[in-house]
């Protein structure tokens, strides 16, 4: 089993920045496939990035794209989710989540273990 601890929001300014991290610990750390998602008031939760899978490309939403960069360091057991240029629409609950198994990082469904959640807010 896997903990997550996610860190890094708060209240930032359109047009703004924040990084995000996400700290897992437990067994056999490197084995999980990691994943960010979130989630607005009223909405359902959605993807928001991943680190590579299968050893191709990292996954992102479509409207993260060219704003948002996912990374992850091994010696650290974290995962970081660098936001720029942010909306108020990016306004949100961060989730991270892990699994060990899975065929799609878009999934939610496919992620066991979640973290507490950060929370996000862009003003206009």
């Amino acid at each position: 089993q896997v903990q997550l601890v996610e860190s890094g929001g708060g209240l930032v300014q359109a047009g703004g920045s924040l990084r995000l991290s996400c700290v897992a610990s437990g067994r056999f750390v490197s084995r999980y496939h990691m994943g960010w998602f979130r989630q607005a008031p009223g909405n359902k939760r959605e993807f928001v990035a991943s680190p590579s899978w299968s050893g191709g490309s990292t996954n992102y939403a479509d409207s993260v794209k060219g704003r948002f960069t996912i990374s992850r360091d091994a010696a650290k057991n974290t995962v970081y989710l660098q936001m720029n240029s942010l909306k108020p629409d990016d306004t949100g609950v961060y989730f991270c989540a892990a699994t060990t198994m899975g065929s799609s990082p878009y999934n939610q469904y496919e992620y066991p273990y979640w973290g507490q959640g950060t929370q996000v807010t862009v003003s206009s």
